[in-house]
């Protein structure tokens, strides 16, 4: 029997209970990730255990494209890491050779990581690596001619939540998607635990302006962990 494709855009699907991107570097496996060829299109498995916006978009329950940036557009991205999800945004957004005009800025403050997306960007035009720190918005202000319409945050540090109403004031268009990817660890113990630091959290945004769509537990891929999706009117 055929497995069930769901369309979430011309170049993202799911098939059964994987998720795929469409390869813009044909031949090339990121990670050790699967590839399969559909005709003269090949994809890319895209893990939910080393992505946590690949596991937001299987595990949500709301329009799961509204989770994705629109095609050809500028994204920001804090906290790049090595890239792995930045290269399955990039198929996306930017298609081969960036025949789609997307844009990707991909900041991260270590400088392996900027290696390895640098090294990334060689092959995949449209991806921007920029070795910064995500609380110094002011340092980011050069490589951005216009506010973004789609912002996306993983950053390991205390203050997560602040370091992102603060970015999106700063950058995210009106109307644009914003998506925070907290980790419960990585802030300062509160009484309640867990479930009390992303209520916490939630309350915040929404005191900031957010509109929440959806609040996305990752448990089982990605424990205490949250995303929370929102969209800044």
């Amino acid at each position: 029997m055929a497995r069930k494709v769901k369309e979430i855009s011309e170049r993202v699907r799911i098939e059964g209970r994987s998720l795929w991107s469409r390869n813009a570097v044909k031949g090339v496996s990121l990670r050790g990730e699967r590839l399969k060829r559909d005709g003269r299109k090949e994809w890319r498995q895209w893990s939910p255990r080393t992505s946590k916006l690949g596991a937001g978009i299987l595990r949500a329950n709301t329009n799961v494209s509204d989770l994705l940036p629109s095609v050809g557009t500028t994204c920001l991205y804090l906290g790049a890491g090595h890239g792995t999800t930045i290269s399955h945004l990039h198929d996306h957004v930017c298609g081969s050779k960036n025949h789609l005009n997307g844009s990707i800025l991909a900041v991260d403050l270590s400088s392996r990581c900027i290696r390895d997306l640098i090294r990334m960007a060689d092959v995949r035009p449209g991806l921007m690596p920029v070795l910064a720190d995500a609380r110094a918005q002011n340092a980011l202000t050069p490589f951005l001619s216009s506010k973004v319409s789609w912002i996306f945050q993983d950053v390991s540090q205390t203050g997560q939540v602040e370091m992102f109403i603060k970015s999106c004031k700063q950058f995210l268009a009106p109307g644009g998607t914003a998506i925070l990817s907290l980790k419960a660890a990585s802030e300062r113990r509160i009484e309640g635990g867990d479930i009390a630091q992303f209520d916490h959290a939630e309350t915040s945004l929404l005191s900031a302006g957010h509109e929440l769509i959806e609040r996305i537990n990752l448990a089982g891929w990605e424990n205490q962990h949250v995303l929370f999706h929102t969209k800044v009117n």
